[in-house]
C-alpha cells in the first residue's frame, strides 16, 4: 500500500492501536461477501494454535476475526462502496486501476 496513493479522505487505520467495531466488521463483510475472504490464513496465530487443521466455516472464520488482529487480511481498503483486501497482485493492480479511473471523475 506504500507504493499506492490513496485518495485524502481515506482514513488509515493502525490494527495493533485500534482494532475493527463490529459495525466495521459487517461492513467489510457486506461488500466481500463471506468472513474467509476477509480472513488471513497465514496469520502466525491461526497456524501455531492449529486452527488452520480444522475444517471451518464461513461463520467460525467470522466469529474468529475480532479475536485477534492478525486474522484481518491486510491492508483492507473501502472507497466508494468498494473493497479491495490484502496485498496480493492481482488485488493491488485492481485497485491502483480503480484509484486511477476515480481520479478521472
Amino acid at each position: 500500500m506504500k507504493a499506492i496513493t490513496v485518495p485524502s479522505d481515506v482514513q488509515l487505520i493502525d490494527l495493533k492501536k485500534q482494532m475493527f467495531t463490529a459495525e466495521e466488521l459487517n461492513e467489510m463483510f457486506r461488500l466481500s461477501g463471506t468472513y474467509e475472504a476477509l480472513f488471513n490464513k497465514r496469520s502466525q496465530k491461526f497456524i501455531s494454535s492449529g486452527l488452520n487443521r480444522n475444517s471451518l466455516t464461513d461463520m467460525d472464520y467470522g466469529k474468529l476475526l475480532p479475536t485477534d488482529y492478525t486474522f484481518l487480511k491486510r491492508p483492507v481498503l473501502i472507497y466508494e462502496n468498494r473493497i479491495f483486501i490484502g496485498n496480493g497482485i492481482q488485488n493491488i493492480h485492481a485497485l491502483t486501476e480503480f484509484l486511477l479511473s476515480t481520479k478521472d471523475n
